[in-house]
């Protein structure tokens, strides 16, 4: 039994390819944004905390249970 290769259907639209360049600064954004978002979820409201008080920690308390962060 032999197999083939399925040619393009046409009329079929094309793929955008994305150069890696215009890719980069948002990879980057959003990677920084990911990070900013974990240390916020991780900091015990400790001496890293801006906003005074349990607000952050209580809004973020299940998940930082899910990703495996101690709390209490």
């Amino acid at each position: 039994m032999s197999h083939s290769v399925a040619a393009p259907v046409a009329g079929a639209p094309a793929l955008p390819t994305i150069p890696l360049r215009e890719l980069a600064p948002w990879a980057l954004f959003y990677g920084l944004l990911g990070t900013l978002v974990i240390f916020f979820v991780s900091a015990d409201q400790g001496a890293v905390s801006i906003p005074a008080g349990t607000a952050i920690h209580e809004w973020v308390h299940d998940g930082r249970h899910l990703l495996g962060y101690p709390c209490h």
